[in-house]
């Protein structure tokens, strides 16, 4: 297997709902040999923590939307720190935290990569805007920013319900997308994945979830299928909350699911991560008896 390099750059939530990103980490290094097998080595990019961003004291709500400078700022902070770590080659890995989190990582990356495309997997369209979001959390409304408040269907944007993954399969539906995406030009894939697109009984800790998600088989295969290509650029994985999980099993079995999802986008197959063979050892003498 060839070696990649990934930075970590996280970003924790903004938008009203707390995110323990300590936790989340805290968690992530408990399984060192299922990302060290990759030959990854990691970088740092700027922000690594909550601690690195605050909030501004002056941050009224604009049309109900919770924190919008706050959310702002280190939308900006975090777009500079993405920039710079594309620009030095390296595929990102951000951790969250909530999904707003890519109003920052996605412009950052199209910096380097205006041409790139993203896949966004969530339980939820969020695309939301302020106008029309019932919570007024910037988590719901990430894509309407990113899209300027056009619709799906108005911009042609290729979408699948998990109605459509019951009728297609993950991988038709997987053919389809990519093909989409990439028939007419290879390019960089950006992959924001909330840990919610995932069925409860998977990842219980974790904000919003709804019934009916992801399997685990399907949420895996999606993620080797990106990593095929050859195109990933960078990865959000956002929505662990340890907080919110109703006991230690189910954080245990959410943060085990976000590094099945990191490794599997960087290259871990269901049959292990092997090392790369160069060459055929040679026989050994006991081995050359043997065999006489």
């Amino acid at each position: 297997m060839s070696e990649c390099t990934f930075a970590h750059v996280g970003k924790a939530a903004e938008s009203g709902c707390l995110v323990d990103i300590h936790a989340f980490c805290r968690f992530l290094t408990t399984y060192p040999t299922r990302l060290s097998a990759l030959s990854c080595c990691a970088a740092h990019f700027g922000p690594a923590s909550y601690s690195s961003f605050h909030h501004l004291e002056q941050d009224e709500p604009y049309m109900d939307v919770k924190f919008p400078r706050s959310v702002g700022a280190a939308s900006k902070t975090l777009s500079s720190a993405v920039s710079r770590a594309v620009g030095a080659g390296h595929t990102l890995v951000m951790l969250g935290g909530d999904h707003s989190l890519a109003i920052g990582s996605v412009s950052g990356h199209a910096q380097q990569c205006p041409d790139l495309c993203v896949i966004w997997v969530d339980a939820h369209a969020d695309i939301n805007t302020p106008m029309t979001s019932p919570s007024g959390n910037l988590h719901g409304q990430p894509v309407a920013f990113m899209l300027k408040d056009h619709i799906l269907k108005n911009l042609g944007i290729q979408y699948f319900t998990m109605r459509d993954i019951d009728r297609l399969g993950i991988q038709r539906v997987m053919e389809v997308a990519l093909d989409h995406l990439l028939a007419r030009k290879q390019r960089p894939i950006h992959l924001s994945f909330d840990i919610d697109a995932f069925d409860p009984s998977l990842a219980p800790a974790t904000g919003t979830p709804v019934n009916g998600g992801l399997t685990y088989r399907e949420g895996i295969y999606l993620t080797e299928e990106i990593h095929n290509t050859g195109l990933l650029s960078a990865i959000d994985l956002v929505e662990v909350n340890p907080i919110l999980g109703p006991n230690q099993e189910a954080v245990e079995a959410t943060a085990s699911l976000a590094v099945d999802v990191i490794a599997s986008s960087l290259g871990q197959t269901r049959e292990g991560a092997h090392a790369s063979i160069h060459s055929i050892p040679a026989e050994k003498s006991d081995t050359e008896q043997l065999c006489l």
